[in-house]
């Protein structure tokens, strides 16, 4: 089922919680896979905000959705700054709802993309943004929904007769011959006498140290692979006794509705060929159909960007050409005023020549 395929939905009014709300015919997915698909685009710098759709099941007052109101399946977009650019995936099972415990990231820029999940039977998941699979896995591993089904033997201990020495010293290896009577350092072979030595003043002369080459350290015998290596040992895992299964893990409760349940720093962004369908080839084809015009797209984007950065340099060098004009102003105000007052300013001498007419 597609919905709005030709017309997007789009935020508006910064500063703002948005919910919408749309009601479709029921889907469950028993026995059947769950396909979720729609595309998005922030036109706006979001700068805070989400970008991401709910499924909803059960009755819902579409004039009261809101924050509060229960879903099934939470999926998409959340950014905040740079630090902050989440992928949500949220499942609601049996009341409660449970985040994917994987850091998954979404798109940042400003141009369209599609964000696809796909939920099977056997319990597995793909993550898909632009018809590419970002993430994969099983609900079993992924969702703290369960508890795992194996735990690790806290009580096993590694056993005694473990080898976990990857290379041994080799035991058929035999020092060589004198090596211990190799000096560490000998008289440098280069030195020579100075001419200018005197036995007599100054002694017997001897040549300077230098490190022997041949001179290895203590002996070592070399190392060898460990023919008896068993590996690093691990805790070995066990069936969990709290563990028990549920065949319907991945069936939600029958999809009713779909929603928007947003707030944005700054409005501007674009819902836009919502899908829930079987059929995973189907929503690929979809996302292949709108992406023909995909260039044109980016074109656009980059006209437009070039566009704007013209404009606000423009707008930037006529506050230039005002402040500078304003300071020139206020610089011939200042002259205009000190001619003026030196000219019509009365020396103290014509002071005193009036006082004495007086």
């Amino acid at each position: 089922m597609t919905i709005n395929n030709s017309v997007g939905i789009q935020t508006s009014g910064d500063a703002k919680h948005f919910a919408i709300s749309a009601k479709i015919p029921e889907f469950t997915n028993k026995n059947r896979t769950l396909v979720i698909q729609y595309s998005i685009r922030f036109e706006q710098d979001i700068e805070c905000g989400g970008g991401y759709m709910k499924l909803l099941s059960g009755f819902v007052n579409q004039k009261k959705f809101g924050g509060d109101t229960p879903y099934s399946l939470m999926f998409g977009p959340d950014i905040c700054g740079t630090q902050t650019k989440k992928l949500h995936v949220i499942l609601s099972y049996q009341g409660q709802n449970y985040p994917i415990k994987k850091e998954l990231e979404c798109e940042t820029d400003k141009l369209t993309h599609f964000y696809t999940f796909i939920l099977r039977p056997d319990a597995s998941y793909s993550i898909l943004i632009d018809n590419r699979e970002r993430d994969s896995g099983s609900m079993y591993t992924d969702w703290d929904i369960l508890p795992p089904r194996k735990i690790k033997d806290l009580k096993a201990t590694k056993p005694a007769d473990w080898d976990d020495r990857e290379y041994i010293e080799d035991p058929s290896a035999t020092k060589p011959e004198g090596y211990d009577s190799i000096p560490k350092e000998i008289p440098d072979p280069k030195a020579k006498e100075p001419d200018d030595w005197d036995e007599e003043e100054d002694g017997i002369w001897k040549a300077p140290k230098v490190p022997n080459p041949k001179y290895k350290g203590p002996w070592k015998p070399k190392k060898i692979k460990n023919p008896n290596y068993k590996g690093k040992w691990k805790i070995p895992y066990i069936d969990n006794p709290e563990f028990e299964d549920d065949p319907d893990l991945y069936v939600l409760k029958p999809i009713k509705y779909v929603g928007i349940e947003v707030w944005q720093v700054k409005a501007g962004s674009v819902f836009d060929n919502v899908l829930i369908c079987d059929d995973p080839e189907y929503a690929k084809q979809v996302v292949d159909e709108v992406f023909a015009n995909r260039e044109v797209e980016k074109e656009a984007f980059e006209e437009a960007e070039k566009v704007r950065k013209a404009r606000e340099e423009e707008e930037a060098q006529r506050a230039r050409e005002e402040g500078e004009r304003r300071r020139r102003e206020r610089g011939y105000d200042r002259r205009y005023r000190d001619r003026y007052r030196d000219k019509y300013r009365r020396h103290p001498r014509d002071i005193d020549e009036f006082h004495d007419e007086l």
